[in-house]
C-alpha cells in the first residue's frame, strides 16, 4: 500500500532459500561447467549456494575373503555349468503342436494374428510351407486364442524347437520354454555384508560367466563367432526368505537357458554379443545410481513377474527339482 505521509519507508528483507547447485565432477546430466557458472552468478547476485556432492557410485561390496564366504541353505552346491543344447525331443512340429490344440471346425469371423489372414481363408504364410492344409484352424486349449494350424507349425519351426510353444496374442506358455543361452557357469553364494534397504540380512551374489564362442545352429547368425562383455558378471539379492526364492528361480532360468541369449546390445549397439534376456538382474552392489541398484523395495516382485512371464513359477521348483 502507498505510505501515509511522514511515515518512514521500512527495509524488508527477504528470506532467500539455499540453492543447491550439483555435480561438480559431472557424475549427473548436469554439465559440470554449467553448474560452476551457474554458482558463479547466484554468488554475484548475492544468492546464497551450497555445494553439494554427487552420490557415489557402489558396485562391489567391500572385500570378502575365502573363509567368510557362505554356502546357502537348502540350495545344495554353488556352482551350474551349462554345455551343450539341450536334446531336441523327437517329436515333429505336427505331434508337438496336437497336445496343445483343439481343432476348430466353424472359424471365427476374425484375423490370424500371425498371418494377418482371415480365419475363414487359407493362411497367408508366404515360408518355407508346413505339411498342413492351409485352411485348417485351431485353438490353443488353455488361452482360447484360434489361429491357423499352417501358422503355428512355421512359427514353431522359426523358434526353438524344444517341445514348447508361446501363444504370440497372450504369451501363454505351453510345455516347457527354453532358450538360447550359451555355455558358462552360474556361482552363488552368502557374503556377510548387506544391501542397502535390507539391513536385517546378509546378502547372496550371483557371479555369471559366459566365455566367447561360436554361435550355434539355435542362435541368430550360425557358424559366426559371438562375444561376451562384462563377465564376469556380479548380481546381488538379500538372503531373506523371498530373496532364496528368486534364487531358486533364477538356477531354473539359468537350466532352462533363459537369463542371457545372443544378440544386439541396446547399450552398445554391437551384434552377436551376449545379452541380458528380459530377466533383470540387480548389479550395483551399494547404491542405485544407474537403476541397477539398491534400495528397490519392488524389485524382488518385478523379478518374480518377469520368471512367471518366462513360465518359471513356484510350481517349476517340483518339476525342476534343485
Amino acid at each position: 500500500e502507498p505510505q501515509g505521509e511522514g511515515e518512514r519507508a521500512v527495509a524488508v528483507t527477504w528470506l532467500v532459500p539455499t540453492v543447491p547447485v550439483k555435480n561438480l565432477t559431472g557424475s549427473s546430466p548436469v554439465n559440470p561447467a554449467l553448474a560452476g557458472i551457474t554458482g558463479i552468478l547466484m554468488s554475484a547476485a548475492g544468492l546464497p549456494v551450497c555445494l553439494t556432492r554427487p552420490p557415489k557410485l557402489v558396485l562391489h561390496p567391500p572385500p570378502v575373503s575365502k573363509s567368510e564366504i557362505q554356502s546357502i541353505p537348502g540350495i545344495s552346491h554353488s556352482c551350474r555349468k551349462t554345455t551343450k543344447k539341450q536334446a531336441k525331443k523327437g517329436k515333429t512340429p505336427e505331434e508337438v503342436l496336437k497336445k496343445y490344440l483343439q481343432k476348430v471346425r466353424h472359424p471365427p469371423d476374425e484375423d490370424c494374428t500371425i498371418c494377418m489372414e482371415r480365419l475363414s481363408a487359407p493362411s497367408g504364410y508366404k515360408g518355407p510351407q508346413p505339411a498342413v492344409k492351409p485352411d485348417l484352424v485351431g485353438k490353443l486349449v488353455k488361452c482360447s486364442h484360434v489361429f491357423h494350424l499352417h501358422c503355428l507349425v512355421a512359427m514353431y519351426n522359426n523358434g526353438n524347437k524344444d517341445g514348447s510353444l508361446q501363444c504370440p496374442t497372450c504369451k501363454t506358455i505351453y510345455g516347457v520354454k527354453t532358450g538360447t543361452q550359451p555355455p558358462g557357469k552360474m556361482e552363488y553364494h552368502i557374503i556377510p555384508h548387506a544391501l542397502p534397504g535390507h539391513a536385517d540380512c546378509k546378502t547372496i551374489r550371483i557371479i555369471y560367466n559366459i566365455p566367447p564362442g561360436v554361435q550355434g545352429p539355435e542362435h541368430p547368425n550360425p557358424g559366426k563367432s559371438f562375444t561376451a562383455r562384462g563377465f564376469p558378471r556380479h548380481c546381488y539379492l538379500p538372503d531373506s526368505e523371498k530373496g532364496r526364492k528368486v534364487l531358486k528361480l533364477l538356477l531354473v532360468a539359468w537350466d532352462r537357458r533363459l537369463i542371457f541369449a545372443i544378440g544386439t546390445s541396446s547399450t552398445t549397439g554391437e551384434s552377436d554379443t551376449v545379452i541380458w534376456n528380459e530377466i533383470h538382474h540387480k548389479t550395483e552392489f551399494g547404491s542405485n545410481l544407474t537403476g541397477h541398484g539398491y534400495p528397490d523395495i519392488n524389485y524382488l516382485d518385478n523379478v518374480l513377474a518377469e520368471l512367471a512371464a518366462q513360465g518359471i513359477t513356484e510350481e517349476s521348483l517340483a518339476q525342476d527339482k534343485d
